[in-house]
């Protein structure tokens, strides 16, 4: 049976790049983040008892949610955020689940990884047999956001705090990739990682890569 896998780190950590580095091996990304969106997509029951908690004032004038009302409501809020969490997170662990039945149907091989970035907030880290940490320095993870969102440093200071601690995610880590460095540092390391996710298609590729040499190749 195909490892489950798991893919989290802190808000600014760069799992998403990491994310977009096993894709490009061959990977299938089931992203939670995506799939909150789908869940409350225009129609959808999932946005329907949103509106039902926090009103219509939620809602933007086409009619699909206004990200950035909603969390006003709920970043300072930890009940709201609770009754959010309960609303959203059941289905895209729905989603989550249907998307990695369909991969594996299509491909029993193949390597599926969940990006969760909010894994052990939320107590799934014992859910899946593999979980792949990107881990970075406090001030690399505020820096960035800084930069990225726009956001004052006291403002991406309490992003970065709102969620789990840097050791509590290194606490369920499986395999570390340390995303503190450049670019150029991060792609070694992501290398190995595939070829500990997937030893099986890696020596495919390097037995494929040998059979295509030119018979006369020293």
């Amino acid at each position: 049976m195909s490892k489950r896998i798991a893919l989290t780190g802190g808000i600014g950590s760069g799992k998403s790049t990491v994310a977009d580095l096993l894709a490009a091996r061959g990977a299938v990304i089931v992203d939670a983040d995506l799939l909150a969106r789908e869940a409350v997509a225009p129609g959808s029951p999932g946005l329907a008892a949103v509106v039902a908690r926090f009103g219509r004032g939620v809602l933007a004038p086409d009619g699909t949610l206004d990200r950035a009302a909603l969390g006003a409501l709920v970043f300072a809020d930890a009940a709201a955020r609770a009754d959010l969490n309960a609303i959203v997170h059941p289905r895209v662990r729905d989603l989550a689940a249907r998307r990695r039945a369909e991969a594996l149907a299509a491909d029993p091989e193949a390597v599926v990884v969940h990006v969760i970035p909010l894994l052990v907030e939320t107590g799934q880290a014992d859910s899946f047999d593999t979980v792949v940490v990107v881990d970075c320095p406090v001030a690399v993870q505020v820096a960035r956001v800084m930069a990225r969102n726009g956001l004052s440093r006291p403002d991406a200071e309490a992003r970065v705090a709102a969620q789990a601690s840097r050791d509590q995610r290194l606490a369920v880590a499986t395999h570390v990739i340390d995303n503190g460095g450049t670019p150029d540092e991060l792609g070694p390391q992501v290398a190995a990682l595939w070829a500990a996710l997937a030893p099986a298609r890696e020596g495919a590729a390097a037995c494929g890569n040998q059979g295509s040499e030119p018979s006369g190749a020293a």
